[in-house]
């Protein structure tokens, strides 16, 4: 009855979780549950398969994998001398599952606490005679939230605990998703819970949707005026702030590349903030749109050539990072 109870509670929460993460825009492919690597036999099969590259042995009744061998700063044990499995026969199994699966490199991404794992999880590699750069290890730091100046202090046994759903009722998907995109995987992450809800430039995230929003009205009002952006007169862009804007856009391609290499998508958010920037002073120096009785000239049709780049790059930039691009704001 028990462990019926338990099985009931699990696939609750479980389902709980499933649906917070896709209302926040984020869906797996597969789960995989960690007791399936016992229940199926992965962990029997992993463990086997190390018997024969010679790296486990017996000591002292238990079951040890030789990781000292490998860069570890021990030897770790997989079977425990009662006969339960260690934590680490898990993630034996699910390595070797997952190379099995075709995966070329395998992505850990653990808590703050978790360092020492490291070197266990590339020795494990190792030990199954695989490349230990097989493995990558992301270590996250924590997520501290502030309202009206002060730290919101959070404590499970007082049951004050903010989850991803109040997070994201607090500041909407998009704010919710950037504010914890911006930063690197290795900073721990303050979100000011008054600014990122806040309809202001100093908001990151409306800061860059404001810029789209804007070059969207543009592009109506161009529409209006029948005038159509042309690039076979880009030689007239001779403003300094034209010459900036065309710059950063030309950076986009390797942006992207190197927060690709690197897991770095902060990247993408650091540079759609200079684009917002470059283009709100582009505009501010620079007309777009000829005004009164004024005719349209080539130097227009290539500023809103100019004007049609940005907002397809910024587009680009919010949809990788899962955040929308709006029309109007």
């Amino acid at each position: 009855m028990r462990e019926t109870f338990r099985e009931i509670g699990v696939d609750l929460m479980f389902a709980h979780i499933k649906e917070s993460l896709h209302e926040f825009g984020t869906d797996f492919d597969v789960y995989t549950h960690e007791d399936s690597m016992h229940t199926t036999g992965r962990v029997d099969q992993a463990i086997a398969r190390l018997r024969e590259t010679g790296n486990i042995y017996q000591k002292d009744g238990a079951t040890w994998l030789r990781t000292s061998a490998f860069g570890d700063d021990k030897d770790r044990v997989v079977i425990k001398s009662d006969g339960k499995p260690a934590y680490i026969a898990g993630d034996l199994a699910y390595y070797l599952d997952k190379r099995q699966r075709g995966f070329d490199l395998c992505i850990y991404m653990l808590g703050a606490d978790h360092h020492g794992y490291i070197a266990r999880l590339k020795s494990a590699a190792a030990a199954f005679g695989e490349d230990p750069a097989t493995v990558e290890v992301l270590i996250g730091q924590m997520v501290n939230l502030v309202r009206d100046g002060q730290p919101v202090r959070m404590s499970k046994r007082a049951g004050t605990v903010i989850t991803l759903d109040d997070l994201v009722e607090a500041l909407g998907v998009d704010a919710a998703r950037y504010s914890l995109i911006r930063s690197s995987v290795d900073t721990a992450i303050d979100i000011d819970l008054a600014l990122w809800s806040s309809a202001s430039n100093e908001n990151p995230v409306y800061y860059v949707q404001y810029a789209h929003a804007r070059l969207s009205a543009l592009a109506r009002n161009a529409a209006e005026l029948g005038l159509i952006p042309d690039t076979a007169h880009l030689e007239l862009l001779s403003h300094d702030k034209e010459g900036k804007l065309l710059r950063t856009i030309g950076e986009f391609p390797r942006v992207l590349e190197t927060a690709a290499a690197l897991r770095e998508p902060h990247r993408v958010c650091r540079y759609l903030e200079d684009l917002a920037g470059d283009y709100h002073r582009f505009y501010d120096s620079c007309r777009v749109l000829p005004q009164g009785d004024e005719q349209p000239t080539d130097l227009h049709r290539a500023r809103l050539a100019l004007c049609q780049a940005t907002r397809q790059v910024i587009a680009n930039g919010l949809a990788i990072l899962g955040v929308t691009a709006p029309e109007r704001m």
